[in-house]
């Protein structure tokens, strides 16, 4: 079964070296691996929670996105795209706000923190503190259960929203579900292994500490001036060193294979000057970021190049929201209003609505599994790959009956000649409908 993973990048800042060794460069790493369909997105509607300043989101949006790609995320095997750009995620939020309990997100740890530190002061509870605060967890259910994300990684710190996001799925589909699962409970996924670098004065490199080391701002120059700041012991060139809990070796693992780790420690025990381990350090990274800073800068030069990539996942992206979230105003009773007394009405009705498609599993001589879906005239409109199990073709076909257009991602199918991705869509969200309809029926049967 193919899981869903979703990612989310705040833009309120630029990345440094402990962003991209603990985050950046697993997630790019882990989405490569097979059965998993990754989704990235720049998380700007959550920066404006922590910042004002539009020229900071304005260049950080652009530095992150820039980042990404520079790293090596392959946009063709994952769904990358700005938060902003898909307005079904804000129309979700309003639809799980309506079911969310204030007293929940009373007890969000966000809020709280905001609260105690307001008593700390002497100052009212709620001062300083806006709805976007408030309602942030809201807002993060959203992103997730928009494309029904299996798994989330996140810090320890960010579980509790995870388990807020899986109890208003929970209710969402208890008021309105009807028996049917709207919404995947998702997972967090507790980044435990993370390597945590430390910064220049031994303590997590974080921008909150001043101590960070740049990624790729300031090139090849700043990056040396920021290790020649790293803390270390005053032992004296020629002296042995001990390489156990010194900041600097740290940093060098996160970059080295395991014969240069070996060596370097043996070279420091040795009598290895600090100054010559730093320039040691300084080479192995800029090895390492060279191509991807030199990357950056053509990204950042020539920003119209990001904003099409970004536009390209954001429509990748809105051919699953679009038809999930017709089915979830379906479902809370925002219809369209069809006159139901006359034959014209109905006939007008039925006219307005796409012809459902047909669905054939079928096995050919070669002893494989197929699915197709055609028109009632025959066209093909997808055709699936071969499948070696009749269950996993079934599986597949029961899929496209429920989810319409959002099955497609990821799907071992193909388009038929000449069909549009337009037709396609309008095709499989009747296929939805008319399978909905046939439950609805089969269930008033046995009523």
């Amino acid at each position: 079964m193919t899981q869903r993973v979703l990612t989310g990048i705040t833009t309120t800042g630029t990345p440094h070296l402990g962003n991209y060794v603990g985050a950046i460069r697993p997630a790019i790493a882990a989405s490569r691996e097979p059965g998993v369909e990754s989704f990235f997105f720049l998380a700007d509607y959550h920066a404006l929670i922590k910042c004002d300043d539009p020229a900071r989101i304005a260049r950080s949006r652009l530095e992150i996105a820039a980042t990404w790609l520079a790293a090596g995320l392959d946009t063709s095997r994952v769904t990358f795209y700005a938060q902003s750009d898909i307005p079904e995620i804000t129309e979700l939020n309003w639809l799980l706000t309506c079911v969310t309990a204030k007293g929940q997100m009373n007890r969000a740890h966000a809020y709280k923190a905001s609260v105690d530190a307001n008593e700390a002061k002497g100052a009212e509870p709620d001062d300083g503190v806006t709805m976007g605060l408030f309602c942030y967890p809201v807002l993060m259910a959203a992103d997730i259960l928009m494309f029904n994300a299996h798994r989330v990684p996140v810090g320890r710190d960010q579980v509790q929203h995870i388990e807020m996001a899986r109890d208003v799925a929970q209710r969402f589909n208890h008021l309105y579900g009807g028996g049917k699962e709207l919404f995947v409970l998702p997972e967090a996924e507790i980044e435990e292994s993370v390597a945590t670098l430390p910064g220049l004065d031994g303590r997590k490199m974080s921008k909150s500490y001043d101590n960070t080391v740049p990624l790729f701002e300031g090139g090849a120059k700043a990056l040396k001036e920021a290790i020649a700041r790293v803390v270390t012991d005053s032992k004296l060139p020629g002296e042995p060193k001990d390489p156990e809990g010194a900041h600097l070796v740290t940093l060098y693992d996160a970059f080295a294979t395991e014969a240069q780790r070996q060596q370097f420690r043996a070279d420091l025990r040795a009598g290895l000057a600090w100054g010559d381990a730093k320039q040691q350090l300084v080479q192995l990274i800029d090895d390492h970021l060279g191509p991807m800073r030199a990357q950056y800068a053509e990204l950042v030069a020539h920003p119209e190049r990001i904003e099409a990539v970004l536009q390209a996942g954001a429509d990748k992206a809105r051919a699953r929201a679009t038809p999930f979230l017709k089915e979830l105003r379906h479902a809370v009773g925002l219809r369209r209003m069809v006159a139901s007394g006359t034959v014209q009405a109905q006939a007008g009705a039925v006219a307005d609505k796409p012809a459902a498609p047909l669905v054939k599993q079928y096995r050919e001589a070669d002893g494989q599994f197929y699915f197709k879906v055609t028109t009632p005239a025959g066209q093909v409109l997808l055709q699936s790959s071969a499948f070696a199990d009749g269950r996993e073709a079934g599986n597949w076909v029961k899929r496209f009956k429920q989810e319409g257009a959002a099955a497609l991602s990821g799907a071992p199918v193909a388009l038929g000649e000449g069909v549009a991705e337009a037709e396609l869509h309008a095709a499989l969200q009747a296929l939805v409908a008319a399978t909905e309809a046939e439950a609805q029926a089969k269930a008033a049967r046995q009523a």
